[in-house]
Parts: C-alpha cells; structure tokens; sequence
C-alpha cells in the first residue's frame, strides 16, 4: 500500500486522528526549538566551532535523560499516557520560556545547556508515551503502516517545524545573534502550547496503559521502577527479536550520528563561511530539508514493501542502502554529495527504524512495552552521544574525510552480517508479577 492509502485507511480511527494531531504540533515544536538551540550553541561565531566543542554541547544535552530514562518508563506502563502528553508538552513551554529569559538576561552557558537538557528530556519522555500507546489505538495488522505514517510524518513536521523556525530567524528583525535563537524558541513555545491543547481531545484512558498506577510511595516505588526495568531488560533479552532490533537500532543510530555532527560541521566550513552564522545556518537547513525528503521516502516504500519482505531482511536492505550512501559521499565534499547522502542515508535510517519499531512493538506485550521503549531512547540517546564525542575525537574541522565517510560505510556492512546471523524468531517468556 502507499503511503496516501495507508494514512486514508488509519485515518478512520479518531483515536488515531487525535494522536496524530498531537505528535505532530509536538515534534513541529521539536524541530522549531532545536533550531533554537542549535542557533544558539552550534552555529553562534563565537562557540561551537570545533568537533570537540559540538560533541560537549551533545553530551551535555543528551547525557541526562540516558540516566533518568531507566526510571520513567516504568511510569509510561502507569501513568495515563493522555496525561503524560498534556502536562509534558505544558513543561516544554515553561521551559522553552525559562530559556528565552536566560537568553536575553545574558545567563551563564551552563545555564542554557541544563533547561535545554531538560526540555529535551521531556520530549524523549513523551516521544516513548506516544510510541507505547499507538497499539491502543491502532489493530495489530496495522501496526506496520502506524509505524511507517505516524513516526515519519513526525519527523517530517520536525523537519518543517525547523524550516519554520529558520525562516522565521531571517524574516523578524535580528539586533543581535541572541534573537535568532529567540524567535525559533517563541515558535516552539507557541507549538507546545498547541500540542497541549491537541491532546485534550484524546480520552484519559484511550492510549493505556491497561492497569494504571494504583498509589506512589517514592521511596518503595523508585525501589520497584529499578526492579522494573531490571525485569524489561530480562523480558526482552529472553524475547530475542526485540533485543536484536535494539541493537541494531543503536549501532545504524551511532553511525548517522556521526554524519549528523559532520554535517554541522560542513553546513558551517564547506558550504558557508564558518563567520556567517545565518549562511551557516542556512545550509544546515538545507541539508535538514533533504533529510527530511529521505524520511518521507522511507514512509512510502516501507509499507508498499511490508507484506513482501520480512521487518529483519527489510532492515537489512536499509543498511546496504546506507552504505551505499556513505560511498557516495565519500568521493568528495561537494554540495552535491552532501545532500544526496543526505536523502540515501536518512531513508536508510528510517527505514529500519519503522521496521525496528514494528518487531519491538509486535514481539512486546504491553504491560512492558513502556519499558522497552524507554530502553530504547536509552540507546537512541547513548548511541547518539557516542557518536558526538567519537566524532569529537576523529572528525577534522570542515566535517569531511574520505577515510572516514568509507569506514563507516564498512560499519554499515559488518553490523548488516552481524545482524543477519542473529536469530529471528520470538521466545516465550514466562510472565513474572509486577512489584507495585
């Protein structure tokens, strides 16, 4: 089926309606406050501007929530999901102000690195809600499709909500470089707020969880979400297919990480004068925009393909497919090159995430699935920090070098023939109690 079908077929459940309206405003937000960010910590002349310095401010922002994540996924498989989403996206707009006020009263950095950390903690949190809840409103034999339309378009609205926000920093008036980062930051606040008010139409109990916190005593529970999480680690270990999806989710996430930090690197040195930050930031959103096309490719083909090629031999077709984007932009650092790889290697990426997303949704039972997929932003965050500080360590100034774009083409590769020999058929696992 296309993707027009498929979305015309999933339209007809308003629970799926409601959920797509609010993870959409949401992720626009996302990509409207990473411009925010990213204007203010990677593409200001006077920060950033080494692979050293772009691999702190990631580590910064993303080493949180990979040690708070362990404790709220558990609360996922509690909590009201609908609620989740309201209030969360209700902190992101005080956060988002809370920054703008830090920007424009000249507040420390370490300042502006910890309320962005923790706005983007949040948006992890409610990204692991929406994906654990979509099963409740979407059939089983519609999973595939969800997991190709909704997560996709998502991105896709973060990759327009970034352009907005770009656009937005060239139109308004700039007295100084603090109020391009300003402007993209009110558009995120106005987004969230929306988000909010989108997330009102979905009925308290419609996302799950199926049995709801029942009481919290904060020291007994914190002692039962370790035990908890411990216990999903255990569940999708003996589940196998999900665990080995993980894996792979994080090794192809690590390798596009490190494109990813080259690509800033390149979209400042190579493509714009490292001193111009608008032209800087230009290019990167150029290159964002070209990104963006590959996701919705990926939305398209993946679930024509789905009832002829297996999740497992589907991931493996996107991993070749990177590779083969990693050698064609390793011939040279044109701008040409730059934004097809772009296009190749994030249609790779999406491709088998949605894959990734189905078998670990499919082979989860639900009273974990909140778990595995905080266990999952855990390696998305921890590959993706790897990848900053790996690409601090190897990448040269201007973001691009042939040994480098071939190496990880070869990764791709050898992490296709690791995962091809694992094994994938589901294992029962006999059900344990839940503490709590």
């Amino acid at each position: 089926m296309s993707l027009r079908a498929d979305l015309r077929v999933l339209w007809r459940s308003p629970g799926f309606r409601r959920l797509t309206w609010t993870r959409l405003l949401s992720q626009g937000g996302d990509g409207m406050f990473q411009v925010g960010i990213a204007t203010a910590f990677f593409f200001d002349p006077t920060t950033a501007t080494s692979p050293e310095q772009i691999a702190v401010g990631f580590a910064v922002l993303l080493a949180p929530f990979t040690f708070v994540g362990p404790f709220v996924g558990p609360l996922i498989d509690r909590w009201h999901r609908q609620r989740i989403l309201l209030v969360g996206n209700l902190v992101r707009l005080v956060l988002a102000v809370g920054i703008i006020t830090l920007v424009l009263a000249d507040a420390p950095l370490w300042s502006l690195y910890a309320t962005a950390l923790l706005t983007l903690s949040v948006n992890r949190f409610l990204l692991a809600a929406m994906t654990a809840g979509l099963p409740q409103v979407v059939p089983a034999h519609q999973l595939l499709a969800a997991n190709a339309v909704l997560p996709t378009l998502g991105t896709i609205a973060a990759s327009v909500g970034g352009a907005i926000g770009g656009i937005a920093t060239f139109v308004v008036p700039s007295v100084s470089d603090s109020s391009l980062a300003i402007t993209a930051l009110i558009c995120a606040g106005l987004a969230f707020g929306a988000s909010s008010v989108a997330a009102t139409r979905i009925a308290r109990k419609e996302l799950g969880p199926v049995h709801g916190l029942e009481a919290l005593d904060v020291g007994a529970q914190l002692r039962a979400l370790t035990a908890e999480l411990l216990e999903g680690e255990r569940y999708l270990r003996a589940r196998r297919t999900p665990w080995h999806a993980l894996g792979v989710m994080s090794a192809q996430r690590l390798l596009y990480g490190l494109v990813f930090v080259a690509s800033i690197l390149a979209s400042r040195n190579i493509l714009a004068d490292p001193d111009d930050a608008e032209a800087a930031l230009g290019a990167f959103s150029i290159v964002l925009g070209f990104a963006a096309v590959g996701f919705g490719l990926a939305a398209v083909l993946t679930p024509m393909l789905g009832d002829r090629i297996s999740r497992e031999r589907w991931i493996l077709i996107c991993l070749g497919i990177g590779s083969a984007g990693q050698v064609l932009l390793a011939t040279t650092p044109q701008a040409w090159t730059l934004l097809a790889a772009a296009v190749i290697v994030s249609f790779a990426v999406q491709g088998g995430k949605i894959a990734v997303d189905t078998i670990v949704q499919r082979d989860t039972e639900d009273h974990v699935r909140g778990r595995a997929f905080t266990l999952y932003d855990m390696a998305y965050n921890v590959a993706f920090m790897s990848a900053a500080v790996l690409g601090g360590l190897i990448l040269p100034e201007s973001g691009w070098s042939r040994p480098i774009m071939i190496g990880i083409a070869v990764a791709y590769v050898l992490v296709a023939i690791v995962f091809a020999r694992t094994p994938h058929e589901v294992r029962p696992v006999p059900a344990r109690p839940v503490a709590g």
